[in-house]
């Protein structure tokens, strides 16, 4: 989810090989490179340390574990496991406010989806009526990635689009030239960060020490320089209760009869 680039993924692999050898648990990383189905990574009963979105964790669709929450090094986070969507436009186009954008072009990545979709669902639903049911000329769906949402606002495809706001902050720093050419123009809330998940069936020993690993990583001697590419301060534990509230947003648009963005 985070792999943002080659140096990033890098920089993943150095931080769960020493959250791994703190636990004591033996890990072995596997590569699993954007577009392929997150679903099918998360439902692996091999599963060790692996990100998963917060919303398909509330969702439970997948037998997964919740260990820990990354702490974006981030004004926003406030030294919280929280994230939010960023709705980019292209920095030269008019619009002030996200009103200014309907009758346009927007799209999400896909229905799983807490930063690319329910979020962006739930920010839109404040603004529909029964006289405008949709607000944009054209929504296009299932673009899966973040990097597909930057590059349809850059390249004007899309006038506006949801982007997960630490995906965001990494993609800035270790590809500013994808970013040089959009601004944000609005944010949702904040809610729970996309949490380190194992498989349900691991041992609780096994789940118990990971957990406390990630917690700890903050205070280890490698964490600063393993964590400063990541933009990382730390980790917090959370559980599947932690990510409930995002059904909320769900159970509000579906009552609503919004249950894509339009």
């Amino acid at each position: 989810m985070y792999a943002v680039t080659p140096a990033v993924e890098s920089a993943w692999r150095e931080l769960l090989g020493h959250i791994a050898a703190a636990a004591g648990v033996a890990l072995t990383y596997v590569p699993y490179p954007a577009p392929q189905p997150l679903e099918a990574l998360w439902s692996r009963p091999d599963l060790g340390a692996v990100l998963m979105c917060g919303y398909p964790v509330a969702l439970k669709m997948a037998p997964v574990v919740p260990l820990a929450a990354p702490v974006p090094r981030a004004d926003w986070a406030q030294g919280r496991a929280v994230y939010r969507s960023d709705l980019i436009v292209r920095a030269e186009a008019p619009y002030r406010t996200l009103e200014d954008t309907f009758g346009g072009r927007a799209g999400w990545t896909v229905s799983h989806s807490q930063s690319g979709f329910n979020a962006f669902r739930h920010e839109l639903l404040a603004y529909r009526t029964p006289a405008r049911p949709a607000l944009y000329g054209q929504m296009t769906g299932n673009l899966v990635t973040a990097r597909n949402i930057l590059d349809g606002v850059r390249e004007g495809r899309l006038d506006v689009g949801p982007l997960d706001a630490y995906w965001h902050l990494l993609i800035a720093r270790h590809a500013p030239q994808l970013t040089a050419g959009i601004r944000v123009l609005s944010a949702t809330p904040l809610t729970p960060m996309p949490p380190f998940v194992i498989a349900a069936g691991a041992p609780a020993q096994m789940v118990q020490r990971l957990r406390e690993a990630f917690v700890a990583a903050a205070r280890q001697p490698w964490f600063a320089a393993a964590a400063e590419p990541l933009l990382l301060e730390g980790f917090q534990s959370v559980t599947e209760a932690s990510f409930a509230p995002l059904l909320a947003w769900e159970r509000e648009a579906i009552a609503a009869g919004f249950a894509v963005p339009a």
